[in-house]
């Protein structure tokens, strides 16, 4: 694996650190590790927007054309990417706010604006260039309705707490088709408002919205085929993705869920009328402490991001460092055996530090890095351990709960 240390005092430190003990990169088993360049991208990039859920094929995202990067089952998605899906592709995104994006084939879009912090600027604007989204909406829906849109080349689409298919059909696709160029926008739950300037269209469930291109000729007697009208059928090109059974069945209850999510942020330590980073730190290691005590590898688990990245730095027989960037399966592994053969465990925390960072400069309480000394001992196969280490990590409020994007740990 490239590295030089004892594996026996890997599984030693593996078993008594909170940050190394359980982390296996993923809240649902079906995510998988990061592509290359997600780390990159993240310096990069700005807000996250969201995270791929579930893809099919090939789905790209650059913020400018000449650095795509491949997406993959738990990839962050930030604001200003621009996607594009194969012609055969798709993928399915959450956001932030516990709303859904599905990305047709052959679709290419952009997040312009997002903002999920309970609060009435919260804000999602996408910008269709080509194809088709389903959007089910997440808890922006309920703290600013009026700021969740669908941009595209012709028409403006707002909610009304909605589950809908928003579809851009370029100049080529309406001559495949044999269907007007322009956008559709079919609901399947709640409601949209199809908007041309001051002219607003409601679609209903069960309804398809149209808007014809824009013309570029001036002549005002050609505006009214410009407005917003009804369909009285949906046309053939709309058409059920791989993943949409799953989605109808989280359409069902997205509502709840994203309320739930949003009750649960509010209670959250993030959410305290004053933010103190410190005691957001203490709290979120209390509760990795006591899900390390309890040997409760899901709740361990739950507390890291999909990306996250994890480093041990261990002192050799000789005093020399050595560290390790723990791999996904490899840890794994180290952690179901640290966690058969741990025993009399116990922890004292010298000191916690911390404070408020974010990418972007803002001051918001969503983003926080801590560092603590921790002294543990205990049994490890038997064989009785102690050691002081100084854990570091980087954790950020999700959907009402803080996890752990980067977590370090060197043994002292």
């Amino acid at each position: 694996m490239g590295w030089s240390f004892n594996r026996a005092g890997f599984g030693a430190l593996a078993g008594g650190l909170g940050l190394c003990l359980m982390f296996l990169g993923g809240v649902t088993p079906s995510i998988a590790a990061p592509s290359a360049g997600t780390e990159a991208a993240s310096a990069a990039a700005g807000t996250r927007f969201a995270t791929v859920w579930r893809m099919r094929g090939e789905v790209t995202a650059a913020r400018n054309a000449n650095s795509p990067r491949k997406l993959r089952e738990g990839d962050p998605v930030y604001v200003g990417e621009r996607l594009r899906a194969a012609p055969q592709a798709e993928a399915v995104l959450r956001t932030e706010d516990a709303g859904i994006v599905a990305v047709r084939p052959g679709t290419e879009f952009l997040a312009e604006r997002f903002a999920a912090d309970d609060k009435p600027t919260d804000s999602l604007t996408l910008r269709i260039v080509t194809g088709s989204l389903r959007v089910i909406s997440g808890w922006i829906a309920q703290t600013n309705r009026s700021g969740h849109n669908i941009v595209t080349p012709s028409a403006t689409i707002g909610i009304r707490g909605t589950d809908h298919e928003p579809y851009v059909l370029s100049p080529e696709l309406a001559r495949m088709t044999a269907n007007p160029e322009g956008t559709y926008d079919k609901v399947n739950r709640g409601g949209t408002v199809m908007k041309v300037g001051d002219n607003k269209l409601d679609i209903d469930p069960g309804q398809v919205g149209f808007v014809r291109a824009q013309s570029r000729t001036k002549d005002r007697a050609l505006l009214t085929i410009l407005l917003p009208v009804l369909l009285d059928k949906v046309p053939a090109f709309y058409v059920p993705g791989e993943f949409d059974s799953e989605l109808d069945r989280y359409s069902q209850t997205a509502d709840q869920e994203s309320k739930r999510l949003l009750e649960q942020k509010r209670k959250s330590p993030g959410a305290a009328a004053e933010c103190v980073p410190v005691d957001i730190a203490k709290a979120w290691l209390a509760e990795l402490d006591g899900a390390i005590a309890r040997t409760d590898a899901k709740a361990i688990i739950a507390m890291f991001s999909p990306e996250a990245t994890v480093r041990a730095t261990i002192k050799e027989k000789g005093g020399t460092m050595a560290s390790v960037d723990i791999g996904r399966e490899e840890l794994a592994q180290s952690t179901i055996a640290a966690m058969k053969g741990l025993k009399d465990y116990k922890q004292r925390r010298v000191w916690t530090d911390a404070q408020l960072t974010d990418l972007a400069g803002s001051a918001a309480c969503n983003k926080v890095s801590l560092r603590s000394v921790v002294v543990e001992q205990g049994k490890q196969g038997g064989k009785p351990y102690r050691f002081e280490s100084l854990e570091q990590f980087a954790i950020e409020l999700r959907a009402g709960k803080w996890l752990a994007v980067k977590a370090e740990t060197t043994q002292q």
